[in-house]
């Protein structure tokens, strides 16, 4: 099982990024789906989550301004980033909770890591 993200890169204050995460690989289901950042010398905050029961989570720091969907068809999630601040500026990584094999418990997995800069 694998979590690919993409869409990260370099962006004006007050632009916009889409992430995308998607999951391959042979599994049963996924349960939770979202994305997390870490920026230098800070700890790995929750950016926005949507759980297997539909709710979804944002971090204080993009709520009004990030955007989660996920499409299970696809397998995938998208985080939608809008007026984004230099503080935004960190390595965002996709997370998933996969059940991997019937009748066991779920595994976390993380993607690579996708760096969002923000200049200012």
């Amino acid at each position: 099982v694998q979590l690919q993200a993409s869409g990260g890169g370099l962006v004006q204050a007050g632009g916009s990024l889409r992430l995308s995460c998607a999951a391959s690989g042979s599994f049963v289901s996924i349960s939770d789906m979202g994305w997390y950042r870490q920026s230098p010398g800070k700890e790995r905050d929750l950016v926005a989550i949507v759980t297997e029961a539909g709710v979804t989570r944002y971090g204080d720091s993009g709520l009004g301004r990030f955007f989660i969907s996920v499409d299970n068809a696809k397998r995938a999630a998208y985080l939608q980033m809008n007026s984004l601040k230099p503080e935004d500026t960190a390595v965002y990584s996709c997370y998933a909770k996969i059940r991997v094999h019937w009748g066991r418990d779920t595994n976390d997995f993380w993607g690579q890591g996708t760096l969002v800069t923000v200049s200012s």
